[in-house]
């Protein structure tokens, strides 16, 4: 029975629902705080999870928060999750691991990467992340060798959030112009027309896409199946709108705790479908052995 209760909470469904659940299909009456006791016994399987040993080395970690909102002490507060998903050098998809904290910031980032070295991590080659101000600081504080790519999407999204809807396309093909370009020379090239194009109608887009060249452009080095993979978060943000599928029906979550059972349950369902690897992991690989030749030689 404790197993039906966890699983309805898994697939989303609200302490209501369950109870309601449980009383038409098997006449049985159930209370709110016994479903919170019987799904608090995921608590310290949750804990265990998020301690459990990592690989040593990742080709490339994801890292972004969602949020939502939670009761706290009466007020109804905003919580980042922090997400990090590892594709490990056999091409294998991973949810390192899932943190409640205020909202998002660089100082969080910071503990989880040191909790990410604890557990045994000791290079990531590439880190994917959005662009929020002093990540690539905390990632190269606790791994100085890893690459930094600022994921393209996000960019884009940022600095075209003030464009109206119907003036928008004809930017949009420009900036186009500048990511998909086939070197980064050419992308810089498009940059500057780009400029000389918008800097009076929409002068902060191309600003701002100077600014933050040294992570945006991180994949121009790489191939065609290793820029797919690492220009943009997708990977992160598909996993991002699984879970909110699952956690659509609760809009507050009545403390930290309930609201990381229920990712936590969501995760492990969502994962099990991440059995193989990528079709191109061999080619992908085979690049990555010669770019990061000097730091995967010892293992």
């Amino acid at each position: 029975m404790e197993e039906k209760i966890i699983s309805m909470y898994a697939k989303g469904m609200t302490t209501n629902d369950i109870e309601s659940h449980m009383r038409e299909l098997y006449d049985i009456e159930i209370s709110d705080s016994t479903i919170s006791r019987i799904t608090d016994k995921i608590l310290p399987i949750v804990k265990e999870w998020q301690e459990r040993p990592l690989e040593e080395v990742y080709a490339v970690v994801f890292m972004d928060a969602i949020h939502y909102h939670v009761r706290n002490k009466g007020r109804i507060v905003k919580r980042a999750v922090y997400i990090a998903i590892g594709i490990d050098m056999e091409g294998h998809k991973d949810v390192l691991g899932m943190y409640v904290g205020q909202n998002e910031s660089a100082k969080f980032w910071l503990s989880i990467l040191n909790g990410l070295k604890n557990r045994g991590v000791e290079d990531i080659l590439i880190a994917c992340v959005d662009g929020l101000t002093g990540f690539p600081q905390a990632i190269e504080a606790v791994f100085p060798q890893t690459e930094i790519q600022q994921c393209i999407i996000h960019q884009i999204r940022n600095t075209t959030k003030f464009v109206s809807y119907k003036e928008i396309k004809p930017p949009m093909a420009d900036l186009k112009r500048v990511y998909a370009a086939p070197t980064e020379e050419t992308a810089l090239a498009e940059l500057d027309s780009f400029d000389e194009k918008w800097s009076g109608k929409y002068p902060k887009i191309a600003k701002s896409w100077k600014d933050n060249w040294a992570n945006l452009s991180t994949y121009f080095k790489y191939p065609e199946a290793a820029r797919r993979l690492i220009y943009t978060t997708n990977t992160i943000e598909g996993f991002n709108r699984q879970l909110r599928k699952v956690t659509k029906s609760k809009t507050v979550f009545p403390s930290d705790d309930s609201l990381l059972k229920m990712l936590y349950l969501a995760m492990i369902d969502i994962t099990k479908k991440w059995t193989g690897h990528r079709q191109d992991w061999g080619q992908i690989h085979s690049q990555l052995e010669i770019f990061f030749e000097e730091r995967l030689s010892g293992l």
